[in-house]
């Protein structure tokens, strides 16, 4: 391991101050820490990054949310000032899509004021890049609107916020936690005390569960989530979360890391790797419910995307293709909708205003 790297440093210091840390907590530095997290200090997207994300494979993606927002807003009833704010933004490029087809309706655009949660300098120059032209603003959490309504869109954000983990052991889950062994000079996962999460359905999923069996849950998220729908509830808007996960509330692990496009230990290399957890979207739900506003989803994104169009866009831009943007067009699609792909693994869910039943892509609750 490499102990001159900053997070390293500061992972061994405080485990050795205060003993083994949460898996929430390890993940917050590893990723997060200003001097050398992996967010703070690189872009991680693309061919020559760790992970290439829907944006960076196909402009239709950004096309379609942004004209998701557009119907959106409409939804809503087309106020006169509105914020779009997207959360994670990457390098701009699902903003840059999304505002190009929002553009499409003129009302709509005028009436949008950017903001992006983007904590990274890095990104933040490369959002500059993508997004020049457009007046932006940047934050480093959601941002207090003064009551506007806002549309959200969260691509690929709540997998990277924390996670805890509690081991099933005995009659009582246990909270997994890390550890550094100076002598092998790596970190180590090892149980704590018992510790009962806080989700609801923790009790049940004990009893059910087999020696061993790992339960994950996000504080973060549900942080993040309820104050989002808390603002739709009082302000009015939308918002959009698009990640990997599971619809329902169980147990199984999902923490995982990934570095040059391929997997590698979690605990193998803190600030050189990213860090993500499936996102639990029974969670995401109850988090929206007792914050006020209706829930819709979650569904496939292959199922979403084709609702919202995807293959009459493409078939459109086919028509002013060669045969080499042809066939990248035609990967790309695959890719972004074919059930062995992202089609599946990704799931959509939508918050809305209780006025608002349904919303683009929503349309059919099946």
């Amino acid at each position: 391991m490499d102990s001159g790297q900053p997070v390293v440093r500061r992972l061994t210091r405080l485990i050795s101050e205060r003993g083994p840390i949460s898996v929430a907590d390890f993940m917050e530095i590893a990723l997060g820490d200003p001097e050398g997290g992996y967010y703070a200090t690189r872009d991680p997207f693309g061919v020559d990054g760790d992970f290439t994300t829907a944006p960076e494979i196909s402009q239709m993606f950004g096309e379609l949310i942004g004209l998701w927002c557009a119907d959106s807003w409409q939804r809503i009833g087309a106020p006169e000032e509105f914020a779009l704010i997207e959360l994670g933004p990457g390098r701009g490029s699902l903003m840059a899509d999304a505002l190009r087809a929002i553009s499409g309706l003129p009302a709509c655009r005028a009436a949008a004021r950017i903001h992006l949660v983007e904590n990274s300098a890095t990104l933040r120059d490369a959002q500059q890049n993508a997004l020049r032209g457009h007046d932006v603003s940047w934050h480093e959490r959601v941002p207090s609107l003064d009551g506007l309504p806002a549309i959200f869109i969260a691509n690929e954000f709540l997998d990277a916020l924390p996670v805890r983990q509690f081991v099933k052991t005995g009659k009582a889950w246990r909270e997994r936690l890390v550890d550094y062994d100076p002598a092998d000079d790596i970190f180590t996962f090892t149980p704590a005390g018992a510790a009962m999460p806080d989700g609801p359905q923790a009790g049940r999923l004990l009893a059910d569960a087999a020696e061993g069996d790992i339960l994950e849950e996000s504080p973060a998220v549900i942080s993040v989530v309820g104050e989002i729908a808390a603002h739709v509830a009082a302000h009015g808007g939308a918002a959009l979360f698009i990640d990997y996960g599971h619809r329902r509330t169980a147990v199984g692990e999902t923490l995982q890391a990934v570095r040059q496009h391929r997997p590698i230990s979690p605990l193998e290399a803190p600030g050189t790797c990213d860090v993500t957890a499936h996102v639990d979207f029974q969670r995401v739900v109850e988090a929206a419910v007792i914050a006020g506003v209706r829930p819709l989803g979650p569904l496939d994104q292959g199922v979403f995307l084709q609702r919202l169009g995807i293959r009459e866009r493409a078939d459109s831009l086919r028509g002013k293709a060669d045969d080499r943007q042809t066939r990248d067009l035609n990967a790309a699609l695959t890719r972004l909708i074919g059930p062995t792909e992202m089609g599946t693994l990704f799931k959509v869910m939508a918050l809305s205003e209780q006025r608002i039943e349904l919303l683009a892509g929503f349309d059919s609750l099946s």
